[in-house]
């Protein structure tokens, strides 16, 4: 009995170390100074994670002026984080897109009244089935221009419902693919159970709040 009770003694003070390293690991993301990701043939980047990517690549690809969305990881403090390690809420990464879009058609600011659009703001860790810190609302900004953006809008929409909006505010670092089955999902799996019952919903629901920013085809 002693030796077992020294034993769990010791996994609890391992998990408290690792659970205290992760923490000041990711606090240092939080804290840090925002990379800049430079215009790429008149095309800007920007970086968003609410709930799942499948749902939120299919949003953004709607969107006039929007050429791309990619599935990956951002926002943890490990590297290489894969779907399977991000799904342990250890990493610190959360399922996140990069948007490609062209600034001289869609600003950033709208893309961000985008994303309020298209999820539930209030809801912690998650969105709709989607639970955990994977899936949490993360907002990454480039420089103070866009900190100052997502602030502003992210206040009027916390007055406008009298609730505390969800979403955290990160300086971009890096951004990591996901594997390739997870890019275009909605598009490539439109009878899987998931899109047809939690993608595609969430999409027309966002469609019907922002119809003057969609594309001809949607």
């Amino acid at each position: 009995m002693k030796s077992l009770l020294t034993t769990l003694a010791i996994i609890v003070c391992f998990s408290c170390q690792n659970s205290a390293q992760n923490n000041k690991a990711q606090q240092q993301v939080i804290n840090a100074d925002p990379v800049e990701v430079p215009m790429e043939n008149g095309k800007a980047k920007a970086y968003f994670a609410s709930g799942c990517f499948w749902c939120v690549e299919a949003v953004y690809e709607s969107v006039k002026g929007v050429e791309e969305a990619i599935s990956g990881y951002s926002g943890g403090h490990t590297d290489n984080p894969t779907y399977k390690l991000s799904n342990t809420g250890l990493t610190g990464h959360a399922e996140a897109v990069e948007v490609i879009y062209d600034p001289n058609v869609v600003s950033f600011a709208t893309l961000v009244d985008v994303y309020f659009a298209s999820q539930n703001p209030t809801q912690v860790n998650g969105q709709g089935p989607d639970n955990g810190s994977q899936y949490r609302s993360i907002i990454f900004y480039q420089n103070e221009a866009q900190k100052n953006i997502i602030e502003q809008k992210k206040a009027a929409l916390a007055k406008k419902l009298n609730a505390e909006i969800a979403a955290e505010v990160y300086p971009f670092q890096k951004f990591w693919v996901a594997e390739d089955y997870h890019q275009n999902y909605e598009r490539l799996h439109p009878n899987d159970g998931y899109i047809r019952n939690v993608s595609i919903p969430r999409l027309n629901r966002f469609k019907a709040k922002m119809p003057e920013v969609l594309k001809e085809n949607h």
